[in-house]
C-alpha cells in the first residue's frame, strides 16, 4: 500500500479535504494532511488567493517541506489545485519519489515557467474538468496534456470530466460534483494500487 502526503487548495483543509484523505485510508493506504494554513479556511478561492500572498510562497513551501520530514523518501505526492502545485513540485524534485496524484492543477514541464523535467519512473494522475476556468482555461489541462505525452501512457493519465466546477472534489463547497468526485476517486485508488 501507498503512503501519501496530500496537501490541500486554497480553501484550507476543508472536511470534504479530510473526507477524501479517508476514502484513501479506507482503501488502504496512509495519508498525511498537513494544514498549510493553520486552521484558517478562507470563504472563497479570491480569499484563499489573498491569504497565499499574504503568508508567502517560501513560509508555505517551508511548511510543505515540514510536513515531509520524518517521512518515507518513497511518497506519493497528492494535492487540490494549489496543493497540487505543491505535490508536482515535490514530485519533480525529491528524491525516491513513487507517484503524483494532480487534482485541477498542472504546471508546465517545459519552457520558461517548468521546474524541470519529469523524473524517470515517477508515475503520475492527473484530474480536471473541461471548462474549468482554472485548470481548463487557465493553461493547466494543455500543460497536463503535455506531461502524459512526455511521459506515456505506461506511467502517466490524465482523466477530464464534463463541467466548470473548481474544487469539484470537495464535499464539503458547493462546488461539489458527486458524480465526478465519486470517479476522481476510483481513478486514484487505482493508481495507488498499482503502485503496490
Amino acid at each position: 500500500m501507498a503512503e501519501i502526503l496530500l496537501f490541500h487548495h486554497v480553501m484550507g483543509l476543508t472536511n470534504g479535504v479530510q473526507s477524501f484523505a479517508q476514502a484513501l485510508r479506507d482503501g488502504g493506504h496512509t495519508v498525511h494532511v498537513p494544514d498549510l494554513f493553520n486552521g484558517r479556511r478562507p470563504g472563497s478561492i479570491d480569499d484563499g488567493v489573498q491569504l497565499i500572498r499574504e503568508l508567502g510562497d517560501e513560509p508555505l513551501l517551508a511548511l510543505a517541506e515540514q510536513a515531509a520530514l520524518g517521512l518515507p523518501a518513497e511518497l506519493v505526492y497528492a494535492g487540490f489545485s494549489f496543493g497540487a502545485g505543491l505535490a508536482q513540485t515535490f514530485a519533480q524534485t525529491r528524491p525516491g519519489t513513487r507517484g503524483a496524484l494532480l487534482f485541477e492543477s498542472c504546471m508546465p514541464v517545459t519552457g520558461e515557467w517548468a521546474i524541470g523535467p519529469w523524473p524517470d519512473e515517477v508515475a503520475v494522475q492527473i484530474h480536471g474538468m473541461d471548462n474549468d476556468p482554472y485548470f481548463a482555461l487557465g493553461g493547466d489541462l494543455d500543460a497536463a496534456r503535455e506531461l502524459v505525452a512526455l511521459v506515456g501512457p505506461a506511467l502517466a493519465e490524465l482523466f477530464v470530466y464534463p463541467g466548470d466546477r473548481h474544487l469539484f472534489a470537495d464535499s464539503s463547497l458547493p462546488s461539489f460534483d458527486a458524480e465526478a468526485a465519486a470517479l476522481l476517486t476510483q481513478h486514484a485508488l487505482g493508481f495507488l494500487d498499482r503502485l503496490g
